[in-house]
């Protein structure tokens, strides 16, 4: 592609759109940026672009796309923004950020999304390419963003990327060596505006795959129902529920991975460390990618046993007084507190609330019943989950975290679990998800 000389457009100015405005910089471009935030609260690393006679700061409306060859809009710019729209209607081309990166990239890239599950499977199956001896860059929608790796011009074998809906919203000609689906629940319906909207931007995924590549869907995902027979990928599958003639699944306290070329091998069950089903499945659609990928079967047991999850991902906070606290707090939508809750036996006393993204709340409410003593519900969105879940839940209401996590700790019992796994965005009262599980956990320390 040749940026040379012409105006693109960058929206949004975090880590990835700071990101981009550089590689287009360095190709050449008139690079304008714009944020709906003023400049003195865009990221940090900008004050050390501002000073530089390239690039234009623009105001946030029409007037910046005067004259624009291109936009390329930050993940969390919604469809509906007013400047993409204005940009779609002047027929000025709109790409994401890993849509450009790709262009640009020679490197089999393995790009993993689903609803929730894709930090845990793409952090573990970049451990996965190490430990196999492969040079692996792991990044996009966690850590560095693909136009940064881009940039450096680094010679790997393979790119593992996070790649969200918000990315996949842009993508042309965007084609992984391998694609992994591996659940779609509702989620960012304010994005999207619709669940089957949704569903088609996740499916874009597999959009320009060939049969040279492969495809990973969960055979156990009702909403993936049907999609295996649009793809000209090869396709496997993986289910916790139920053995398969092709694929890989659970038998018996055993893994079974069963495919042509490789014959069936066996995965010990109990190697994985990270607790919930939900995690059973993301270890599976690791295991189908990593040996396609060409990693030993040695190398996998040995990654999965050491792996211990993430931060903020159902994490052991803490105990007091042998009440034992959960942090969930990357769990943002209705179907990652559906997982939280089925990761324990026994009934916990759950925090739920935060912003709101049109969680479908309602249909949360036959677990709530069996598997709440008491759900706590703090920040903006409490009432409307409050008249989602009806009153034959348990429930109370605080104005923030630090008061929903006090009011659980007088309220429960030696034995009993709380849980923070807020079914919503933090942005109410914090920066992001790690902002408020560090809270959480900081909280908790000092009960």
């Amino acid at each position: 592609m040749n940026f040379n000389g012409k105006k693109i457009v960058v929206i949004g100015m975090g880590k990835t759109g700071i990101a981009t405005a550089r590689f287009l910089a360095n190709q050449g471009a008139k690079v304008a940026v714009t944020d709906e935030k003023p400049p003195g609260k865009w990221d940090a690393e900008f004050e050390l672009m501002a000073k530089e006679k390239w690039l234009e700061i623009g105001k946030y409306n029409t007037d910046i796309l005067a004259d624009a060859a291109m936009v390329v809009p930050s993940p969390g710019v919604p469809p509906a923004n007013n400047l993409l729209v204005a940009a779609l209607k002047m027929k000025i081309p709109v790409i994401s950020e890993i849509e450009l990166a790709y262009r640009y990239l020679n490197v089999p890239i393995i790009a993993v999304t689903g609803t929730n599950g894709k930090t845990t499977t793409t952090t573990l199956l970049g451990e996965i390419f190490k430990q196999s001896g492969k040079k692996v860059f792991v990044g996009g929608n966690i850590g560095n963003p693909l136009i940064e790796y881009v940039e450096k011009s680094a010679k790997d074998d393979f790119v593992v990327a996070e790649i969200s809906s918000f990315q996949l919203q842009w993508v042309e000609k965007f084609r992984p060596h391998v694609s992994i689906l591996l659940n779609v629940t509702s989620d960012h319906i304010n994005y999207h505006g619709s669940f089957a909207e949704y569903l088609r931007i996740k499916s874009r995924i597999f959009a320009k795959q060939t049969e040279n590549d492969l495809a990973i869907l969960n055979a156990a995902d009702p909403a993936q129902k049907g999609l295996g027979g649009k793809i000209r990928a090869k396709l496997a599958q993986f289910s916790s529920k139920g053995e398969m003639e092709s694929g890989i699944f659970l038998k018996n306290d055993k893994i079974i991975f069963r495919m042509p070329d490789f014959g069936e091998e066996v995965y010990p069950l109990n190697l994985i460390k990270l607790p919930g089903m939900h995690n059973v499945e993301n270890v599976m659609a690791a295991i189908i990618a990593a040996r396609f990928c060409g990693c030993p079967q040695g190398s996998i047991n040995a990654c999965v046993a050491d792996f211990r999850g993430l931060p903020h991902r159902i994490e052991f906070a803490g105990e007091k007084n042998s009440v034992k606290f959960y942090d969930d707090s990357k769990g943002t939508n209705v179907g990652s507190v559906v997982r939280a809750l089925d990761t324990f036996a026994q009934p916990v006393i759950l925090l739920l609330g935060g912003r709101d993204k049109d969680g479908d709340f309602e249909t949360l409410k036959p677990l709530l019943t069996t598997k709440t003593k008491n759900v706590i519900l703090f920040g903006e969105a409490q009432n409307r989950i409050a008249s989602l879940i009806g009153d034959d839940v348990p429930k109370l209401k605080e104005p923030r975290l630090r008061d929903a996590i006090e009011t659980a700790y007088k309220s429960a019992k030696p034995g009993d679990i709380v849980l923070l796994s807020p079914g919503c965005a933090s942005f109410d009262e914090f920066r992001d998800y790690k902002e408020r599980g560090d809270h959480f956990k900081e909280v908790v320390r000092n009960l």
